[in-house]
């Protein structure tokens, strides 16, 4: 072969070679859109006055001669592709929030090779590959970006940012008002750390925008400037802020309107006014829920549940000190996510076991991984389908996994999809003796949305319908309630009857889904009988419903207020704000501030950092509790045991205690109890409060304490006023009451048990001191006094007595009148004291307490990372006696099963004790060793006469020699 045809070879080779590189590198560098359109519609507030731009824009770039309106668009739309490009790049972080920082680039080699997510041994080895490379350093060392690479990328995305905002400014000073705003917004909130954080450029953009246009979005930030003093950029005016916040509101801007209602409703700046609140509530719901039902049949998907930072570290005091992580709350999802976080375990391993587990035919892990990947998150919110899922366990949504995997299910029982879907019934599409679905119906109902809401897949109602009638055959409760929607709405060509959607819905209800009374609610509503709606949208509420159920409460409420008696037109209003506030922060699909801020917050730097506090500190200002409390967390002044004591390291600062206990205390209005404690503990140390006399301070700390106490779920509340009665701070000196709530914390929290133990003995020690020094009034070691009985034993004894009167009044056939349905909701409906925010969703959950903790463990509400645990268990336990994970547990399983449990805290003292003794024999062994030594060395000297050489080896020690040597 001829050295030309080799040469020709060669070159027809690396040009095959270079176009599939080139095919690769473009499909994998493809702008992402949706990251694009969500820059665009964040920047999309400010625009007004150019509504010609977008019908012009194809013809800006074709005119040749120069015009200074087209020349601002173009500057300006070259800035937006700009922008969006450099947020197109997928973040350095992910929401995970116990995973590392990973990158997360698309490159060549990843597009070439198969999906790391799919199934079979092929995918768990690429899974495991990854894993291996982010753990090691040699892998990390040969396939990361080097050092220059990096660096020449960080300059290159520096100089896109630099492009950005010359583009604008070039554009702003041409006159086009829409760069004007969006070079104010993005001084405020940089898109990435490549831009500049300018405060007080971006309050005089904004004020000079909101001066040309009125713009509702401009006013609404520079309200915030002025209620805050933001970077000082302009001092704190109630006033001003109040004038922007209303200006803005009045030109539709929801956040704004959401700041006003919370303003008259907690009276900053104002009058309390509840009428007005219950006004501005309302048109932010109305906004909220107009845009619900802009989405496909049965509304948008509600965005995830935002996370209180503090639940996650088992709230503000720790676990079992914070109300947040005792009683009931323990099943709350971030609760549960910090509980999984200190078992070491993330998002990710939690996928890798629920993939093993589904690929090797397991259905229930099958089932549950669809549910994972469908919903975006490991956690699922109560209610159903439809009530959304939790943030905290936020993971990348994938519809077609979630396709593959519910399919994988419903196969089993309906093999074939017909030609006509509308035809399922025919013989040949379902197999034959089937007695137990499994999860098919399941399945069905989440293929049947899908289908429905065209998720991943081409909407096709007639599939959606097919579906929802197969899992309706084996009584799926979703696939009966979303047959009723479909029924209703008539969806589907000749099918729309009324009375089959009314029948299919309360087939759902009677399966206690919280969406089909929602529906049932609705049809009572808009015909009138208020009172029969009343009690579905209750019931969705308390199975789960968290927006629906409230937008109608707080209607019908808001009717009620108009037309009730001045007497208890206050109830009324106080839970129509409470609802309409929930609705409103809810819904949130232009505008989620919470989850912005956590995504920066988790980002690990120190420009996300101060992103999510000025993000967390807008929605606090919105009446956003979880924002409040979270700003306060995260500023929290009073974390250090060792606080203002001469052990620590830094003075507090007042400006910043300051703002955190004005967010304790806007928190604790809205019914955290945690916060108010807080708010106690900053008036005793005197952390952001005035000079004062401490006796003063003291005194208010007290009264905070007993307001918390009074909740009855506070211990340390508890605890905290016994201490203060026992030494006589805040409150006159009293062992007696010192000693009841000592008593009444053990009887709120039994975690409470050693430290009210200690705190107890020495109270008795301390009156047996004050009564032998002439005291009186002291505690009696050796006589029980039925009047000085504490309050967990006054409650103990009331509920025995209770409970025998109960019992003799069914022993003598007595019978308890029991009201009927219309007779509870009337004295539900009754105005009962003074109400607050969030009252009526704590009485919903204090009445029916039972129903939501027997709902918390049915099997779609189970915590996905406990049952992975408890069938890992349950395997290691069914495979033997000893396992793998813990032979000595595993010994004690097999050989004492039937053995009574040892009391955790003797084991724990004789674990103390022993620990105790070997540092103790350590110790003495040492000074023995140490003692012997040197009396050796003193015996040489005094025998040889040579000097003491230290470590170095004697002459004519053989040692010297290999010392010699080494050295």
């Amino acid at each position: 072969m001829s050295p030309r045809k080799n040469a020709s070879s060669r070159r027809a080779t690396w040009l095959a070679f270079g176009l599939v590189a080139l095919a690769a590198f473009s499909a994998s560098a493809q702008p992402q859109t949706n990251s694009i359109e969500t820059t665009q519609s964040e920047l999309e507030p400010g625009v007004q006055q150019n509504d010609q731009v977008s019908n012009d824009a194809a013809t800006v770039y074709s005119e040749p001669e120069f015009d200074q309106g087209a020349e601002a668009t173009r500057a300006y739309k070259s800035a937006l592709f700009t922008l969006s490009n450099l947020t197109a790049h997928p973040p350095s972080h992910t929401h995970d929030v116990f995973s590392q920082p990973t990158t997360t680039t698309p490159s060549l080699l990843s597009a070439l090779l198969p999906n790391p997510q799919g199934q079979g041994p092929l995918g768990s080895a690429i899974r495991i590959a990854l894993k291996l490379r982010q753990q090691f350093f040699l892998f990390r060392l040969f396939s990361g970006p080097s050092g220059n690479a990096a660096r020449r990328k960080d300059e290159e995305m520096r100089g896109k940012a630099i492009k950005v905002v010359d583009l604008l400014q070039h554009s702003a000073e041409l006159g086009n008002l829409d760069a004007l705003y969006t070079l104010g917004y993005i001084s405020l909130f940089p898109p990435s750390s490549h831009f500049p954080s300018d405060p007080r450029f971006a309050y005089d953009s904004l004020l000079h925008h909101a001066t040309l246009t009125g713009n509702a979005s401009s006013q609404a930030l520079l309200a915030f400037f002025h209620a805050t003093g933001y970077a000082d950029v302009v001092p704190i005016d109630q006033a001003q802020a109040l004038l922007y916040y209303t200006f803005a509101a009045q030109g539709g801007h929801k956040g704004a309107q959401m700041a006003m209602g919370y303003r008259y409703w907690s009276g900053i700046g104002t009058v309390e006014d509840c009428g007005r609140a219950v006004e501005w509530y309302e048109a932010a719901a109305d906004e909220a829920m107009s845009m619900f039902l802009s989405g496909p049949p049965g509304g948008q998907t509600l965005p995830q549940t935002a996370t209180r930072l503090s639940d996650l570290d088992g709230g503000v005091f720790g676990p079992g000190a914070s109300v947040a992580s005792t009683g009931i709350n323990v099943i709350k999802p971030a609760v549960k996510a910090g509980l999984a976080q200190t078992a070491g375990e993330t998002w990710d391993d939690v996928l890798e076991y629920y993939i093993f587990n589904a690929d090797r035919g397991e259905k229930d892990f099958a089932y549950k991984l669809g549910k994972i990947y469908y919903q975006g998150s490991i956690y699922s919110s109560a209610g159903g389908i439809g009530s959304g899922s939790e943030g905290v366990g936020r993971v990348p949504q994938d519809f077609h996994q979630a396709q593959l995997y519910f399919l994988q299910i419903a196969r089993q029982v309906w093999p074939r999809d017909p030609p006509n879907p509308l035809q399922h019934n025919a013989p040949g599409y379902k197999a034959e003796n089937i007695k137990q679905a499994g999860y098919a119906p399941k399945s069905a109902a989440y293929l049947g949305r899908m289908y429905l809401r065209g998720e991943g897949v081409k909407q096709d109602y007639a599939m959606a319908m097919m579906w929802f009638e197969r899992g309706a055959e084996f009584d799926d409760r979703e696939c009966h309630n979303l047959l009723g929607v479909m029924w209703r709405d008539g969806l589907v060509p000749g099918r729309q009857d009324m009375k089959i959607a009314l029948a299919q819905f309360t087939k759902a209800a009677g399966n206690e889904l919280a969406e089909a009374h929602v529906n049932l609610g609705k049809y009572n509503y808009y015909r009138g009988e208020f009172k029969l709606a009343i009690t579905y949208f209750e019931a969705a509420v308390r199975f789960g419903s968290t927006f629906e159920a409230h937008f109608y409460l707080a209607k019908i409420h808001t009717l009620n207020m108009r037309i009730a008696n001045e007497g208890s037109k206050a109830g009324f209003c106080a839970a129509a704000v409470s609802f309409f506030k929930l609705v409103a922060e809810r819904g949130v699909w232009d505008d989620d501030l919470l989850a912005d801020a956590e995504a920066a917050w988790y980002s690990g730097t120190e420009r996300g950092k101060e992103i999510a506090i000025l993000k967390w500190w807008v929605a606090a200002e919105r009446g956003s509790e979880m924002a409040q409390n979270n700003l306060a967390y995260v500023l929290d002044q009073d974390r250090s045991m060792l606080r203002l004591t001469r052990f620590a390291p830094i003075e507090a600062s007042n400006d910043t205690a300051l703002l955190a206990l004005t967010q304790w205390t806007r928190s604790a209005a809205q019914q955290n109890i945690d916060a108010l404690v807080k708010v106690g503990d900053y008036y005793y140390h005197g952390l952001g409060v005035p000079d004062e006399p401490e006796a003063l301070r003291w005194e208010k700390a007290a009264k905070y304490y007993q307001s918390a106490a009074d909740t009855q779920f506070s211990a340390l509340a508890m605890w905290n006023l016994g201490w203060m009665y026992e030494n006589g701070i805040g409150v006159p000196q009293d062992f007696h009451l010192a000693k009841r709530h000592y008593d009444l914390a053990l009887e709120t929290n039994s975690e409470a048990y050693l430290p009210v133990l200690l705190s107890l003995v020495k109270l008795y020690a301390r009156s047996l001191w004050y009564t032998l020094q002439g005291g009186k009034d002291g505690l009696n070691l050796w006589k029980y006094d039925a009047d000085k009985m504490s309050v967990a034993e006054r409650a103990r004894l009331k509920r025995e007595i209770d409970s025998g009167s109960k019992d003799t009044s069914q022993q003598d056939g007595g019978a308890q009148p029991i009201p009927n349905k219309e007779e509870r909701t009337i004295e539900e409906f009754e105005d009962d004291g003074k109400w607050y925010i969030g009252k009526a969703s704590e009485d919903f959950r204090r009445r029916q307490q039972g129903d939501v903790v027997r709902a918390a463990a049915a099997e779609d509400d189970d915590d996905p990372v406990q049952w992975a645990r408890e069938r890992r268990n349950a395997e290691n336990e069914r495979d033997g006696d000893f396992g793998p994970e813990d032979y000595f547990e595993a010994a004690l399983r097999g050989g004492h099963r039937r053995e009574e449990e040892v009391d955790e805290l003797t084991e724990t003292m004789l674990l103390v004790a022993l620990c105790a003794l070997v540092a103790l024999l350590i110790y003495v062994r040492t000074r023995i060793v140490r003692r012997a030594r040197g009396q050796e060395q003193e015996q040489q000297q005094v025998q040889g006469g040579q000097r003491d050489l230290g470590v170095f080896p004697l002459p004519g020690d053989p040692a010297r020699q290999e010392w010699n040597i080494v050295h």
